[in-house]
Parts: structure tokens; sequence; C-alpha cells
């Protein structure tokens, strides 16, 4: 008998599918997130008797034969590519991309990351950086003397100054893009890396290639959906509760079995 450990992998499977929905709801409020999803497939099958032999002298075949199946197996969470409402801050750095895009940013190591997360600050020096400290793209500074920002669709930066009418030009932001999104690495602290699945990056202005362009003012709020998740988490509970009944019911029959004199 299988059965245990069939509806053991089952347990399992459902137990994940929980903690992919725990992170979704638990991230709710992080600013860029996309909620993930559990994929699973079916494990090898014990081949009985195969579709297709023959079964008489007279070449009759199986018509469907008997695989037994072995349970299931995570075959992948997956990123649901959804953007998330932008919701109004009123900030002069925060930036909400409107688009597949994604903003760049230099790791201490040097090597680049990825995010949509527009909340950005100034640091000391007036360089633009992420909410970790990280510098964006192209590495722009802001002028200490500089009285406010103005940041249009394409990703350029205008600087305001108290003594001047016309504002100063300080650069341009720049968004990058991906053959593969769903392939990129999730490092944490809203930032990803690519990978062999991702492709390389494939920078560009806000704008062009399909990348979007940035709203000033404006930050994107999580695409996860609440009643989706608690859905999923209710119908989780309810394959846990299925395959552990189907362990107990096999525990009681080997028990009978053991008992048989």
């Amino acid at each position: 008998m299988k059965a245990l450990q069939i509806a053991a992998t089952g347990m399992a499977a459902q137990q994940m599918r929980v903690d992919v929905v725990a992170n979704n709801l638990a991230n709710m409020s992080t600013t860029g997130y996309n909620a993930r999803r559990a994929d699973f497939a079916d494990l090898h099958y014990q081949q009985l008797a195969r579709p297709g032999s023959v079964t008489a002298n007279d070449g009759t075949v199986l018509p469907t034969g008997v695989q037994l199946g072995l349970g299931v197996r995570p075959a992948a969470v997956s990123v649901v590519l959804e953007q998330g409402a932008p919701t109004q801050t009123g900030g002069d750095l925060d930036l909400a991309i409107e688009g597949r895009g994604y903003l760049e940013v230099t790791l201490p190591g040097g090597n680049a990351a990825y995010t949509r997360d527009g909340a950005l600050k100034r640091t000391g020096d007036g360089l633009i950086v992420n909410s970790e400290g990280h510098q964006v793209a192209p590495g722009l500074t802001i002028p200490s003397d500089a009285r406010s920002l103005a940041i249009n669709a394409d990703g350029e930066i205008y600087a305001y100054f108290a003594d001047r009418v016309e504002p100063e030009l300080l650069g341009a932001l720049s968004l990058v893009g991906f053959a593969n999104e769903k392939g990129l690495e999730a490092i944490g602290s809203n930032l990803f890396v690519e990978t062999e699945a991702s492709g390389p990056a494939l920078p560009g202005a806000p704008g062009e290639e399909g990348l979007g362009t940035l709203r000033q003012g404006y930050l994107e709020e999580s695409s996860v959906d609440a009643v989706r998740e608690v859905t999923e988490l209710i119908k989780a509970q309810r394959g846990y509760e299925l395959n552990a009944k189907v362990i107990t019911a096999a525990d009681q029959m080997l028990a009978a079995t053991a008992q048989v004199r």
C-alpha cells in the first residue's frame, strides 16, 4: 500500500502552498511586490500494465493500461506579473513605474540589482539611492541648494533653485527590461538579480521598448489580492485535511490487515 507515501506528498505540497499564500499576505503592503503562485506536477507512475501492451495472440492491446501514480511534487513558485495600483504620496523622489521596466541599483559589491520599488531617497551628499542606500543608476546627484525636484514621464530630473527661474536638468533615470521576468532571482529588500532564465538586462529609456513611463509622487502598491489569497488558503487547508484523512484510512486498513488471524 503506497497510499501513506502518496498522501504524505500531498500534505507537503499543500503545506508549501500555504507558505506561499502566507508570504503573499505578509507582503500586502510591500511596494511593488508581485504575488507568487505555487505550481505542482504529478510524480512518476508505476506501470503495472503499460497502455498498448499486447494481451492476446491475436494482437489485442490494452487501451489504457494500469498506471499507478506516486504522488505530487513542487514544480515552481512563479511570479504573477500584475502591476499594482499607483497610490499618491506627493514625495519628490517617489516614483511609480507604469509598465514592465525595472530601476537598476548598484549593490555594495558592485553588482547590479533591479527593483520596482520607486521609494527613492537622497544621501547627505545628494546621491539618489533606494531605501537600502544603494545607488540608483545612472548615479545622479541632487545639489544641496535645490529647492524642489520635478521628474517627468521620461525620467528626466529637473532641479528648481530659489535664485533662478528656469530649472536645471540633472540627468535622466533609465529603466531595464528582461526577456523573461519570471526568471529573475529575488534576493529580498524588493531586489532581483538576473539569471540564465531571465536573460540579460535590456537597458532603455522610459517610454521606449515597452519599459513604461515614470509617475512622480506615486508608488506602486502590492499586487496581492487578499480575497484570492484567502480563497487559496481555504483550498490548501481542505486539501491538507483530505490527505490527512487518506493517511488515517490507510493506517486503519493496515491495522485491520495486521489483525487477521
